[in-house]
């Protein structure tokens, strides 16, 4: 399992209820990484999408303890997600937020891929500071990139020692 997440420069990820920036280059990557996976989120992320809707051509599944949503599954605990994931590729599942969805499942990860945007969004919502958290390690970055009019490098973080499940 991996998560694919933007964040800005302290590491927030969200400002009343949806993202902080418009970055097509981000849009691009995270759609080439996603499109025909498995995508793992809360029901908050779900509803900051247009219309609420699942994301297209992904199997949605929603950690949520509400009802059922149209176009995804639904689960309404980790034993439950887990027991569901078992049957997937692990490569082939992104964790998508939002903010409490990544703390439960990060150190469940292999890998996270990280858009940093070198802009402070004024985040109310943060993802934890990998730079900072004990056995993750930057693996790669790129070189910064102009979108959206702001620089943004992409970043793949290890896990050395993710939890099973």
């Amino acid at each position: 399992m991996r998560a694919i997440v933007a964040v800005d420069e302290k590491w927030g990820i969200g400002k009343k209820g949806g993202l902080m920036f418009s970055l097509p280059a981000d849009m691009k990557f995270f759609r080439e990484q996603t499109l025909g996976k498995t995508v793992v989120m809360g029901s908050k992320t779900l509803d900051s999408f247009p219309g609420g809707a699942p994301l297209k051509n992904r199997n949605n599944v929603v950690l949520t303890r509400g009802g059922a949503r149209q176009g995804c599954i639904t689960v309404k605990s980790l034993p439950e997600l887990f027991a569901l994931l078992k049957g997937y590729d692990s490569e082939d599942v992104f964790v998508i937020g939002g903010g409490a969805v990544y703390e439960e499942l990060l150190p469940y990860c292999e890998e996270a891929l990280v858009t940093k945007v070198q802009a402070d969004g004024g985040a109310e919502v943060f993802f934890p500071e990998l730079d900072r958290l004990s056995g993750w390690e930057k693996a790669a970055e790129s070189a910064p990139v102009l979108t959206g009019g702001y620089n943004v490098t992409f970043c793949v973080y290890k896990n050395k020692t993710p939890l099973n499940f």
